[in-house]
């Protein structure tokens, strides 16, 4: 059993880094239920339950919040949790009648999370947006991409699951830890906004201290040197380089077969076009299999290029056990890993219309009630 065993916690059904901070605390073992609209389906695409990952080791209640019984079951539910996550826009949950101080009023030891995009307050906290737009506001997205181009999407890992659910997720168990000692729980404010600045720290001293520039594709880092960028090979697929260290770049060079002697310095912004050109006719004369196998066992800091496919049957990947397969789905397996309390993906995905009676009834809710409810069509059955 997880590390999180016992600890209970609702959450207030939506897409992306609310439902994925929830899957993380879930795959530490805590025991989430998850309210769902009454009719639709909370993906955010449209494809069977078993592959919607993030919603895993879940229970699932679907529950009509706009009727009064609905609002008046999940306070029940709130009665018995130790959190709730919520990712909706500033004031839904209050006009919900579901705010937090409302559900502090029913259990003042509840740690109330709430996920946004840019805050509860401000100017723009009443407005749409999706991670593309908060990495944009913060400096990320202006720093990634090659140097001629234009930025370049990191696929939505930064905002949404990086500077969201990742914080959220430490708030929320930093909470957690307190209010055990206080006896009150609190509210955490998760902006994406803030987590992604959280991220930037070390590139931002960076800039400060003229080290970094401010045009992508230039810097140590971010692709503009030949010693931490992608070459293509042979056969049309890539090789990733990451020999930063001077002692790892001299055991690049060494297995490329080239002498330093005869190459620009390593740190020679000026010169790193003609060092790039020369490591890159180098890797474009094998495979990325060949390149695999010459700097297999090496500390150059060189790996294969690998595609969401190809991760799943790497030798790499089934001796770590970053996989795991259920129902025939593959999902990654629970992370971290903790010596004693081991960690597990205890079920898939449950369809919030089918598992609402078997979720009420383990979280306190009389046999009677459900039956009366789902007769209202509150809940669904």
């Amino acid at each position: 059993m997880g590390p999180l065993t016992g600890v209970r916690i609702v959450e207030m059904s939506n897409i992306g880094p609310a439902p994925f901070c929830a899957m993380l605390l879930a795959d530490l073992g805590a025991d989430v239920l998850r309210v769902s609209r009454l009719t639709t389906v909370d993906l955010g695409f449209e494809m069977e339950p078993r592959f919607d990952l993030l919603n895993r080791n879940k229970q699932a209640a679907a529950i009509d919040l706009k009727a009064p019984e609905g609002v008046e079951t999940v306070k029940q539910l709130v009665a018995s949790a130790d959190m709730l996550i919520e990712g909706f826009r500033p004031g839904v949950m209050e006009r919900l009648g579901l705010g937090p101080e409302v559900c502090a009023a029913i259990n003042p030891r509840l740690v109330y999370g709430r996920m946004t995009g840019w805050g509860q307050q401000g100017s723009m906290s009443h407005l749409a947006g999706h991670d593309i737009n908060y990495i944009a506001m913060t400096g990320a997205l202006a720093a990634i991409g090659p140097k001629d181009g234009s930025p370049a999407v990191p696929l939505n890992l930064i905002g949404d699951f990086g500077g969201g659910s990742l914080y959220l997720a430490m708030g929320m168990l930093a909470a957690l830890v307190e209010a055990r000692q206080s006896g009150q729980g609190q509210v955490i404010d998760a902006a994406m906004v803030d987590g992604i600045t959280s991220l930037m720290a070390m590139h931002l001293g960076l800039r400060q201290a003229g080290i970094w520039e401010n045009k992508r594709g230039s810097n140590a880092v971010d692709g503009g040197s030949p010693y931490y960028t992608t070459y293509p090979t042979s056969d049309g697929k890539f090789i990733a380089v990451g020999a930063v260290e001077r002692r790892f770049y001299r055991l690049l060079l060494d297995k490329l077969e080239l002498d330093p002697a005869q190459l620009p310095d390593q740190n020679d912004k000026e010169r790193w076009p003609e060092l790039h050109a020369i490591l890159a006719s180098k890797f474009a004369a094998r495979t990325r299999s060949e390149w695999a196998g010459i700097f297999a066992d090496s500390d150059a800091c060189v790996t294969p290029v690998l595609d969401m496919d190809e991760c799943l049957s790497h030798p790499f990947t089934k001796e770590r056990g970053l996989y795991e397969v259920h129902e025939g789905v593959t999902a990654p397996a629970p992370a971290p890993r903790f010596s004693r309390t081991q960690t597990s993906v205890r079920g898939p995905t449950v369809d919030p219309v089918a598992g609402t009676r078997d979720a009420l009834l383990a979280w306190g809710i009389a046999p009677e009630a459900i039956v009366s409810l789902r007769e209202k069509r509150v809940i669904a059955g």
